[in-house]
């Protein structure tokens, strides 16, 4: 645009008027001098007008890179807006009412630039509804400047983004003054429009509407909702809560009652160490439990060499071998958190080496997902099409104001299919003449029967005796199996684990503060957070749960369907899970379901952390070749390394099931040394294809060259936000009379 323009179509306006010229001059507004930008200005300034006027502002905590990239697909163009401006094209005008707090309505059509006029058009089929909606509602009303046949002046910009009408240098198209219409108590200007289907919000990106939260972080609404929207919260997670024991114990020669126990430990477990999270860790809104990330060296430790022939407690002999393990990793875990060495790791995690990490972690299990529920597909594949159906399908559909199949579609789905399970059984469907479910494999002398007992221990419903035997009352107690057994080459693996834990916990509370709206918290608080779940872990190797415990990764998708982040929801939902630990028959109950269903429900899972781990890709330039490229190299050599690893060991597929195979490397693969513990650790950790993934995504991001923008480098809020304004980071903070030492964690 060429100096003074601005005066030569203010100059034709004046020409244009026409007889009722009089009328439209006056409400022309005066004219403005040239902006001059402060460069003096202070951020606390900003603070307080914020506060003076009520406004509040979303922050995403997301990188630069993901909002100016939607910008630049939308039209906006950020990184060439000089180009742009002389050109003609300008991005969208927000003014912020002082007083109101809200966004100002518009005067009239400032620029409008030309869909078809190069790549910088910002027309879209929503832009395109609106305009016709004005037009419907002013009318034909002559505007300043316009031609005689009434069409407005247009100046097309040499690099797209061609403006409509004359209007510069501020001076607004002027239309004749129409009442807006009073709807709901306000004016049309008022009413909200939604941009997102299905009521769905976008997840980043700089400016954002307010979260559609039920309950806030810190709302309390009463006993009676709090009871059951934390029973909402437990129940969606029910497939990472209770199906791991359900795969572990009878690998590891485990009976009916053993499952049960293990169940019930889980369950305190996992109410103890959600409580202290929810109070001394990062406060948000997160259950831990049994990780999925502790199952894949869980079945590495157990499927080792020397416990493949063990006939005699065998069971106690792994548990406490996996108990000592667990607490020399979650040690590491937690000196990683107090240090305050993790808060250096975290410019070093992003995205880029999240994603791909979490993503192994459910591909891990692809060799025993279908090929152990394929054991009984009457039941299996109805189970996963109806997962499938609740989760996609019916989505939408609401019952009484909440997502009813969405949310307890996994819980429906086991209730549905166990009952059909129990008729099958009732009916016949899994007798054969002559054969007993109670009966070992290893008893069975009838050739006909040994071929139909995989079948009936994995398809009928009554082959467990866990109801028969469970007390109805009994609480799990610390070191129950026995006194920990600490080798080194178990708690290498583990120590190598518990990183990639926390890898996986820092993606989930970055994702899980933004989903709620919530500023980022500093590193110092996720540090915190970090050495409280290796406490936390400590105390699940005292209890035996043969796991560490861990902010489940599936709690981003619990929060985003139930809107409810609630901190006193969650609390009160552990409570109850810890009073059902304490009732044997609970546990009983769940050690009694099929394992062909338990691993139906577990291939749903498994693919949801999948998807929930590629999803965190959104904060970084997704369409970067640099990023895609380092992505699927990792996954590819997470699978690839492992695999040749894996082959060597042509025996150990004569004695292990198939799907037990790949974790049987460590005793067996090609590192060998003179120390056969060094060859275990090395063996195992190079089989287990989360940590292959981990550490190549994690070179290659941390090495090859790109911008803050295009890493999509994660924001955390820094401790200079807690002293410019003590209250934005409030919801962070530990409960008041603690010691300072836990204080400092705050920062």
């Amino acid at each position: 645009m060429e100096p003074g323009s601005g005066s030569e179509s203010l100059a034709k306006a004046e020409r244009g008027r026409g007889p009722r010229g009089g009328a439209a001059i006056g409400s022309v507004e005066p004219k403005i001098s040239a902006f001059v930008p402060r460069r003096d200005h202070s951020p606390r300034e900003l603070k307080s007008w914020a506060k003076r006027t009520g406004f509040v502002s979303t922050f995403s905590g997301e990188t630069a890179a993901s909002g100016s990239e939607r910008n630049d697909s939308a039209g906006f163009g950020l990184d060439r807006g000089v180009d742009r401006r002389r050109g003609g094209g300008s991005s969208p005008k927000i003014e912020i009412d002082p007083v109101l707090g809200r966004t100002k309505p518009s005067k009239g059509v400032e620029i409008e630039p030309d869909a078809g006029a190069g790549h910088g058009g910002l027309r879209s089929e929503g832009d395109e509804a609106v305009r016709a909606e004005g037009k419907r509602r002013i009318g034909n009303v002559p505007v300043l400047g316009a031609s005689d046949g009434g069409n407005a002046n247009r100046n097309g910009g040499g690099n797209g983004g061609g403006n409509e009408s004359g209007n510069v240098h501020g001076v607004t198209a002027v239309a004749s003054v129409v009442e807006p219409k009073i709807i709901d108590g306000r004016d049309e200007r008022d009413v909200e429009m939604n941009l997102y289907a299905d009521g769905e919000e976008p997840l980043d990106g700089g400016w954002r509407r307010p979260s559609a939260m039920k309950l806030g972080l810190r709302e309390n609404p009463g006993i009676v909702p709090l009871m059951y929207y934390g029973l909402q919260h437990y129940l969606s997670l029910a497939g990472s809560l209770i199906f791991i024991p359900l795969i572990m114990v009878p690998a590891m020669g485990g009976t009916d009652k053993d499952t049960a126990t293990v169940i019930s430990t889980v369950l305190l477990v996992s109410g103890i160490t959600t409580i202290l999270h929810s109070y001394f860790g990062t406060r948000l809104p997160l259950v831990q439990g049994s990780s999925f990330v502790y199952l894949a060296p869980a079945l590495v430790i157990i499927n080792a060499q020397e416990y493949r022939n063990v006939t005699e407690h065998k069971f106690r002999h792994i548990m406490r071998e996996l108990q000592g393990a667990v607490i020399v990793g979650s040690i590491f875990q937690s000196l990683l958190g107090f240090s305050g060495l993790m808060s250096f790791l975290l410019r070093l995690i992003n995205p880029i080496v999240v994603a791909p990490t979490v993503a192994a972690v459910g591909l891990a299990f692809f060799s025993y997902g279908f090929p152990q529920a394929g054991s009984c597909v009457e039941i299996s594949v109805p189970l996963i099409l109806l997962v499938l159906i609740f989760t996609l399908y019916l989505r939408g559909v609401s019952i009484f104001g909440n997502r009813f199949f969405q949310i307890y579609a996994v819980p429906l789905s086991v209730m549905i299919i166990w009952t059909y399970a129990f008729f099958l059984t009732a009916g016949g469907a899994y007798d054969y003449k002559g054969c007993s479910a109670d009966v070992p494999s290893s008893n069975i002398l009838i050739d006909a029967c040994r071929k139909h007992a995989y079948t009936m221990r994995h398809c009928r419903t009554d082959v467990s005796n866990a109801l028969r035997t469970a007390a109805w009352v009994r609480i799990p107690y610390p070191l129950q199996w026995g006194i920990p057994i600490f080798h080194f080459r178990t708690s290498i693996i583990l120590i190598f684990v518990s990183l990639v834990a926390s890898v996986d916990s820092v993606g989930t509370y970055h994702t899980t503060s933004v989903r709620i709206n919530l500023k980022p918290p500093t590193p110092g608080i996720v540090s915190r957070g970090i050495a409280l779940e290796g406490f936390c872990s400590i105390l699940a190797g005292v209890w035996g749960s043969g796991t560490g415990s861990t902010t489940l990764t599936e709690n981003m998708h619990t929060v985003d369907i139930t809107k409810v982040a609630s901190r006193r929801a969650v609390e009160l939902g552990a409570v109850l899970l810890i009073f059902f630990s304490f009732i044997g028959k609970v546990g009983a109950i769940l050690a009694s379901i099929p394992l062909s269903l338990a691993a139906s429900v577990l291939c749903f899972t498994w693919a949801l952390v999948v998807a929930l781990g590629l999803s965190t890709l959104q904060y970084s330039r997704a369409a970067s070749f640099r990023n895609i490229m380092i992505v699927g190299v990792s996954l590819f050599l997470g699978f690839s390394i492992p695999a040749y690893f894996q082959q060597y060991q042509p025996e150990t597929s004569l004695i292990l099931p198939s799907y037990f195979v790949p974790y049987g490397a460590a005793s067996n693969g090609p590192v060998h040394t003179n120390i056969k513990q060094l060859d275990f650790a090395m063996n195992g950790l190079m089989s287990l294809n989360m940590v292959v993934t981990f550490l190549v995504a994690f070179v290659l991001e941390n090495t090859v060259p790109g911008s803050r923008q295009e890493r999509g480098v994660y924001l955390w809020s820094r401790p200079e936000d807690i002293s410019m304004d003590p209250s934005s980071l409030e919801d962070y903070s530990l409960p008041r009379k603690l010691p300072d030492i836990f204080a400092r964690r705050n920062v």
